[in-house]
């Protein structure tokens, strides 16, 4: 293959990429629609869904867009990733108290998710053992990074 028909194809992987990402933002608009109704209908005020539609926003359409095109589904296993590394390196605003607070909202969306059969049960009650289990380890890896004296390496080995 010569390097315009590699250049071609990169093309139109990274065309077919925004499309489906596009496709995505959608569904996931949708989706947080339906979602924004289910919390109102469970009691909560306005700014409390704002919030939580807010943080589940930057889940959904950068983390889970970021490297791939993962839908709310598929994403439910990749939650330790988000909590414990990415949010803590791409959030500049991610301190205890938000990590805390985007588990929180991200349990609550994969409730919903769970009540509407869009996700099994059994991948809803490993997600809040996996959030229970990790969340001290993704605080502690939190402050290590926010630590200037920490050396990088030592939060995240490399590979």
């Amino acid at each position: 293959m010569t390097s315009t028909d590699e250049r071609n194809l990169m093309l139109d992987d990274d065309s077919d990429y925004d499309i489906r990402c596009q496709q995505l933002r959608q569904e996931n608009a949708a989706l947080l629609g339906d979602f924004s109704r289910w919390l109102k209908k469970a009691g909560l005020g306005a700014a409390t869904i704002r919030s939580h539609c807010a943080k589940l926003d930057f889940y959904l359409n950068h983390f889970l867009l970021y490297a791939d095109t993962l839908t709310p589904a598929e994403g439910v296993g990749y939650v330790g990733e988000f909590l414990g590394d990415w949010f803590i390196h791409k959030a500049m605003w991610s301190n205890k108290t938000t990590v805390k607070a985007n588990a929180a909202s991200i349990k609550k969306f994969y409730a919903f998710m769970a009540e509407r059969e869009l996700i099994k049960p059994d991948e809803f009650a490993s997600l809040k053992q996996h959030i229970k289990d990790e969340l001290p380890y993704w605080l502690g890896a939190l402050e290590r990074y926010n630590d200037p004296g920490d050396d990088f390496e030592d939060v995240w080995p490399a590979g």
